[in-house]
């Protein structure tokens, strides 16, 4: 017999529940109302939630079924608990602001908000962005999602940034929508192993969105929701403002840190059309250490292989690697100008695109595999999807590797970098 347990809300309150990786629970709503990060949990409707942290809230009050094959809660889950204090007034408040934008854009024909939410590693950020989405779809309107955090990967494959329609809510289990995704491959899952490809993917990512706001008036007075990485000091801090101000941002929300808040109130003192906001972090939110967020990296890779259920069935292939096309961009560290003579420059260009000549550097690696026509086109042209290179035969000289779907890839070249993770 499942274990079923009850849980009576009250207005205003959320039910925590973080959920053991290899564990499942369902969540079913058995009276009144509640929403996921804004995503409606219709009555009778089962979540199934596995491996997740997540909080169940309502405004006017809810009855709560959780479901579970074990003797008791503990077993599939690390903690389940109410709380009557959450900062769902103060985003709701936000979200209605950006609200009102938006419908003046409408009936202006003009650019809607542009809502940036920035902040230290686990203060909630994605969780406020699924928030602010879905109760954008919920108003009508289908704003664009854009995540610039390429440790974690939202949209697409860890180290790629990314921006993707949102026009239904974010699905609880499925996270955001995949079908027809903008997508850059950094390849590295930190900013600081080439700034300067960052920027540059973070441009021409900003001028595509430009230009897609330009030919829809719908599409430009939904906006966007731009997600961000946590990294906020010295180097992150910069390509922070850089971020701001390539996809010209006019809403920053600010979670969990007065210092950063304080610090962009004096960045952004001139700009009159930057409206900054400070929001709290919930109570809910789970640090996460270096290890656990690698292992969530791996999760992220393994699901867009083979599926949130593993529903999805990835094709091996064994190619020559004299089949293969595969580049990396960057031309090694630049020596700081303090170790070189008077008024010389570095002379590795970190945009510098050049072809791997070993295979053996390729093993457990992510590839994504670009639409570029030509290897010189590989950093203005968007990515179509991932490989993920499995096996590596130095002797036969091959390279095994998993792809989506059968045949041949849909582009002609590869892009490698410092992803690399062991996908069991």
């Amino acid at each position: 017999m499942p274990l079923k347990t009850e849980y009576k809300l009250p207005q205003g309150h959320e039910l925590r529940i973080e959920v053991k990786e290899d564990k499942e629970l369902l969540v079913t709503a058995k009276q009144g109302q509640a929403e996921v990060f804004g995503t409606e949990l219709s009555l009778g409707e089962q979540l199934t939630l596995r491996g997740q942290k997540l909080a169940v809230f309502t405004w006017h009050g809810v009855v709560l079924e959780l479901t579970a094959d074990a003797e008791c809660l503990e077993d599939v889950t690390d903690v389940v608990y109410e709380a009557d204090e959450t900062p769902m007034v103060e985003y709701l408040n936000a979200s209605n602001v950006v609200e009102q934008r938006r419908r003046a854009a409408r009936e202006a024909g003009g650019q809607g908000p542009r809502t940036i939410v920035v902040g230290p590693t686990d203060v909630g950020k994605s969780s406020l962005c699924k928030l602010l989405l879905n109760y954008a779809v919920r108003y009508g309107f289908a704003p664009t999602a854009v995540d610039l955090d390429i440790g974690q990967g939202g949209i697409a494959a860890p180290g790629s940034i990314a921006a993707t329609p949102v026009e239904a809510p974010v699905d609880v289990e499925e996270g955001l929508p995949v079908e027809v995704p903008l997508v850059y491959f950094y390849s590295h899952v930190s900013p600081a192993d080439n700034p300067e490809l960052y920027k540059f993917l973070v441009e021409r990512l900003a001028a595509l969105l430009d230009r897609r706001a330009e030919a829809n008036a719908e599409v430009r007075a939904a906006g966007m929701v731009i997600n961000t990485m946590g990294w906020v000091d010295g180097l992150g801090y910069e390509l922070l403002l850089h971020s701001i101000a390539a996809l010209r941002a006019d809403v920053v929300l600010v979670v969990g840190q007065d210092r950063l808040y304080s610090q962009l109130s004096s960045e952004l003192r001139a700009r009159k059309d930057v409206s900054l906001v400070r929001l709290p972090k919930s109570g809910g939110v789970v640090m996460r250490p270096p290890p656990l967020r690698k292992l969530a990296r791996a999760a992220r890779v393994k699901e867009y292989f083979y599926g949130a259920h593993g529903e999805l069935s990835p094709h091996s292939r064994t190619l020559g690697f004299s089949e293969l096309r595969v580049y990396r961009v960057g031309g090694g560290p630049r020596a700081p100008t303090s170790a070189l003579p008077i008024g010389a420059e570095p002379v590795a260009d970190p945009l510098r695109v050049a072809p791997v000549t070993s295979p053996g550097e390729l093993l457990h690696s992510l590839l994504a595999v670009s639409h570029a026509p030509a290897p010189e086109f590989l950093l203005s042209v968007n990515v179509a999807g991932f490989i993920y290179v499995s096996d590596v035969d130095v002797t036969r000289n091959t390279v095994t590797f998993l792809s989506p779907s059968p045949g041949p890839l849909p582009g002609k070249f590869l892009l490698a970098g410092s992803v690399k993770l062991f996908m069991e």
